[in-house]
């Protein structure tokens, strides 16, 4: 309790005598509690150097809300820089893109971090500039009587919609709290990580704690936002999986609440894909990875080599693209959905309501 004042105090002194600019604040409309959620766009990695187009695309699918979840803008120098100059002309890049503007004005926004605008390259907890960090995060997204003003981290949930129709939109921060991970000692396929066994933190008790109070909560569907990939076991990139107790702790902690209509989306990876596990869950437990926006790893790679894929549907697809969530109240189904940048569906999966039960399937 004693450390959790501490981290409060030092954040809230930092965010008041931190300059931020060229950073602004980037407001959007407002997600009402009553509101009727048919359709959820989300999206990750975009770099504000790049081309912009894809928020008009975004803009255009007249979604309900958009999730931003992770790499939302790159800082260019990720040394460990006290004042994070290069984060705020970060922000102050996207806060000059006019198609994000009128993205903002034209649906509300659910934001979550991950690794480069929490301002170093795979970081965790150990990252010195967490606090100041979060200062500048706050400043940029969050309202100033908002609650993630209050406590370290930036998790995050809102359930909106009418009884029998409520959506409960969950946003994890799995950079704050989140232990060290090994380099592998010796080479490794499709990344640079060895699996960390035994005392660790993806999420930090208080942010576990958290989690279970709101998957304890009424909601008809339940998406649940993780910048890095929970499922997924192919590579050895950052990944849920490097660190396999606390993502055994995640399973166990659907298997025990058993909650409805948990779907799991993430980004991260510069490429998409839709992945599907009914193993060590109450009921099969569906992700869709979405990522990049505007920096794919088609533009970085030549010869990509598709990695392998226990629970993968079907093929990555490895150029810019965005997430669709259409919940079709009437009929009680869910389609996932990759689009590209140019608005075309490239993968796909549709689903049940009932099969999002326990013992439904």
């Amino acid at each position: 309790m004693i450390r959790v004042l501490f981290v409060l105090l030092l954040s809230i002194s930092s965010a008041q005598a931190m300059d931020f600019s060229p950073a602004k604040p980037l407001p959007a409309v407002t997600l009402g509690s009553d509101q009727l959620v048919n359709r959820i766009a989300f999206g990750s990695c975009f770099d504000q150097a790049l081309k912009d187009d894809v928020f008009d695309t975004v803009t255009s699918t007249a979604a309900d809300a958009f999730m931003f979840i992770g790499d939302n803008v790159y800082a260019e120098d990720e040394s460990d820089d006290p004042n994070l100059q290069s984060l705020k002309n970060a922000y102050g890049l996207l806060a000059e893109s006019d198609a994000f503007e009128r993205l903002r004005n034209s649906m509300p926004l659910l934001v979550t971090w991950d690794d480069h605008d929490y301002g170093i390259n795979d970081g965790g907890a150990n990252w010195p500039q967490r606090e100041a960090s979060e200062a500048l995060y706050e400043y940029v997204w969050v309202p100033k009587a908002d609650q993630r003003r209050h406590q370290p981290g930036i998790y995050y949930e809102r359930t909106v919609g009418p009884e029998g129709r409520r959506v409960q939109l969950i946003l994890l921060d799995t950079r704050f709290f989140r232990s060290n991970i090994e380099r592998s000692k010796t080479p490794v396929p499709n990344g640079r990580y060895q699996q960390h066994m035994g005392n660790n933190e993806m999420l930090g008790e208080q942010q576990w704690q958290w989690l279970e109070s709101k998957l304890k909560q009424p909601a008809d569907i339940r998406i649940i936002a993780s910048s890095l990939q929970m499922i997924a076991t192919g590579h050895a990139w950052e990944a849920w999986h490097v660190m396999p107790d606390e993502r055994t702790r995640f399973f166990n902690l659907l298997t025990d609440i058993k909650p409805n209509g948990v779907v799991l989306i993430s980004g991260d990876r510069h490429s998409a894909a839709i992945y599907r596990q009914a193993d060590r869950v109450p009921y099969p437990l569906w992700e869709v990875t979405s990522s990049s926006l505007n920096k794919p790893l088609s533009a970085m790679i030549r010869n990509i080599k598709t990695e392998p894929g226990q629970y993968r549907q079907g093929q990555p697809f490895y150029d810019a693209n965005f997430g669709i969530i259409d919940i079709d109240w009437a009929n009680q189904n869910l389609l996932l959905q990759v689009r590209d940048d140019e608005d075309r569906v490239v993968r796909a999966a549709t689903i049940k309501f009932s099969e999002l039960e326990a013992g439904k399937e």
